[in-house]
Order: C-alpha cells, then structure tokens, then sequence
C-alpha cells in the first residue's frame, strides 16, 4: 500500500475536501478495510487466484464474475496511466506526459522480457519511500513550526468530502493481496484479519502525518494547486526536493511495474476463458510471457496519458475498483446468514457505491459508460457460443 499513490492522490483530494482532507482520509481507509476483510474471508474459501474475478463468478453468477474483471482490468489500466503521469509530475513537471510515455513504453519493454519485481527489490522500494516519506514530515512540520492545520474551515460540503474519500482510496491500492495469503499463514482465520488491520492502520498513520505535514506547509490550496505537492512542500531544502523526487519516481515506476503485470495476466485470463478475444491469450514463445495481452495494455495505457490529467486518471480508476469490490462485498455477503458477519460486507458495499458516485462527474460518466461497454461485450460473446 505503501507506495506512489500517497504522491498522487493528495493534491486532487485536497481539491475537494479542503481542510477536511484527514475526514476524507479515515473515510477512506475504513471503506478499505472492509473491502480487505470481506476479500480474506472469500480467499479463504476460494484460495486460487483472481481475487473478485473468481468470487462474483461462483458466489453470484459468471457475469458479475465477469463484471468485476473487467472493473480490475480497466481500474488497474487507468492507475497505470496515473503512476505514469506521477512519474513525470516529479520528474520533469514542465514536460509531465512525454516523460509519462517514455516511462510507460519503458516497463512494457522490461514486463515484455520477463523480468518482474521480485519481492526483495519491493522492500528496498517500501524502505525507501517511508524514509522519504519521514523527511517530509519531518521538514514539513521544521518549516511550519510544528503541525498547522488551516483555521478556516471553509464550505466544503459533505459531497466534496465524499469525493476526497473516494479520491483517497486510490492511495490505499494493495491492500487486498493480503487477503491472498490464506494458504501460505497459521491459522488464517485469525491472521489474516489481523494483518489486514494492522497494515491498514499503520499505512493511514502515516498518510495522516504526511497529510498533515503538508497542508501545514501549503495549506489546503497550495496543495490542492500542487501538481507535485510533496515535493513543493520541502522547496526551501533543495537536497530533500530532489530525495523526495526521486522517491516519488521510484515508488510510481515500481507500482506501475506491477500494476502491468497484475492487469496483463488478468487480461491474459480472460481472454483464456473467453471473455475477452483470444489474441490476448497468445503466449511469446521466449519469454513466456502474455506478450499481446501486455503489447495491448501499454498502448492503451500510452492513450489515457495523453488524453487524461491525473486527477481524471485517480477518479476513474477509483470508480471501477470500487466497482470491483462491490462485486467482492456482495460476494461475501452471501457466505453466511448470520447478522453479525453480514455488518462488514454491507458497510463495504455502500461504502463502495457511496465513493464511486460522489467522484468527479466526469469519472462517473466514463467508468458507467466503460462498465456499460463490458457488459454488452459480456452479452455478445454469450450470443455468439451459443450461435
């Protein structure tokens, strides 16, 4: 979780929520954990991989199996876009989408070759990125002569914080691979809702002082105008500008190496079972890698950096991830009758439809308009197996 949305997602929320930025912060976080817990109890019982994908399908039916793959595939798309920009927001930010593009066909060349994240260069990004993360706080708060959060409140209504929060919950991306896990812990049952909480708590911990630390600098329009407001927010010591720099390239170049990755298979999977063309099953017979599948997700990837802004590229990814763990909220729903066990995956899902339409207009137009899409794709293809 710890990684490049904190860079991206501040300064859009902030937009938003103004100086209720942290309210929209929690917000999003307890629409998180609940996402995360109902995705441990399903893993739980359906332990291959998938995630949504494999729950709606045989909890609900295959098309909202279907459904939830195509939210990830499309979500995901739309997140790659947004690490790319982020990339070059604090890179180059005069010349934000070239470096954008040039980042994009960059990793679709290492993905393409087979070479992957392996687990131990993601803790040395992870270790890297909470200590740049530390000397913003930390020179936030030097610079502001400790915490200053704005006195003026403002007019921010309840829909602006709403929209913050599900601007926010791209930050928390992650969080349900924990809930992967089952096979691999003692006593999943109990462990994996335990790490689910424990990561979720110590991530918005620090979200919250890193928010902090720069609406104390900025204040809450500074930021919300800030294309890279982490950065902006320790201009005044230029060796931690550029550390924080490259931290926030580092962490989106690393998220946007996985990101493709995740979708690319995902998007190789269904067109397997043949929901989307077969084409993207092809594997390169080399690398051993979904190389049409990845060919096709950069390029499409490469269109949303240049038609879309990163606030754009947040919302509607934050429309169709929420989408997806609707799917896995409702999913969950159905494993027990009892009460008290049905509490999380209701206040999940509302949490979800909530946040997806209180974003951006113009987010909820294109992620109904996209879902909507799939759909009819869903219909044709089941017309044409039984023609």
């Amino acid at each position: 979780m710890i990684g490049a949305g904190i860079f991206a997602a501040l300064a859009p929320a902030a937009a938003a929520a103004g100086q209720f930025l942290l309210i929209a912060l929690a917000i999003a976080g307890v629409v998180a954990y609940c996402n995360a817990n109902s995705s441990a109890r399903l893993a739980a019982v359906y332990p291959s991989s998938g995630g949504a994908y494999v729950f709606g399908r045989e909890r609900l039916g295959e098309f909202w199996g279907f459904l939830a793959g195509w939210g990830f595939v499309v979500g995901k798309t739309a997140s790659c876009a947004a690490m790319a920009l982020t990339v070059g927001a604090y890179a180059w930010p005069e010349h934000a989408r070239i470096v954008a593009v040039i980042t994009v066909i960059a990793v679709t060349a290492v993905n393409y070759a087979g070479v992957h994240k392996s687990a131990r260069v993601a803790r040395v990004i992870v270790g890297f990125v909470i200590a740049v993360l530390a000397v913003v706080v930390v020179l936030s708060f030097v610079e502001a002569g400790g915490p200053r959060l704005p006195e003026d409140l403002g007019t921010v209504g309840v829909a602006g914080v709403l929209q913050a929060a599900g601007l926010l919950f791209f930050a928390f991306a992650g969080y349900a691979r924990i809930a992967t896990l089952g096979e691999e812990v003692r006593n999943p049952a109990k462990t994996i809702p335990r790490a689910v909480a424990i990561a979720l708590s110590v991530t918005l911990c620090l979200y919250a002082l890193v928010a902090v630390a720069v609406l104390s600098v900025l204040g809450a329009e500074g930021l919300a105008a800030a294309p890279d407001p982490l950065a902006r927010a320790v201009a005044d010591y230029p060796g931690a500008e550029q550390l924080v720099r490259v931290g926030a390239v580092v962490a989106a170049a690393g998220a946007l190496l996985s990101l493709i990755l995740g979708v690319s298979r995902t998007t190789f999977a269904m067109a397997r079972d043949g929901h989307l063309p077969g084409t993207l099953a092809t594997v390169h017979p080399r690398f051993r890698v979904p190389h049409h599948a990845e060919l096709a997700i950069g390029a499409v990837v490469i269109a949303l950096v240049l038609l879309t802004d990163l606030r754009g590229a947040i919302g509607f990814s934050s429309f169709a991830v929420l989408t997806y763990y609707l799917i896995a909220n409702a999913s969950a729903w159905t494993l027990s009758s009892r009460p008290h066990t049905r509490l999380i995956p209701a206040l999940g899902a509302g949490g979800c439809v909530v946040l997806a339409f209180t974003l951006p207009t113009a987010s909820v137009a294109a992620g109904c308009t996209v879902l909507l899409l799939g759909a009819a794709i869903y219909r044709v293809r089941q017309r044409m197996r039984v023609n």
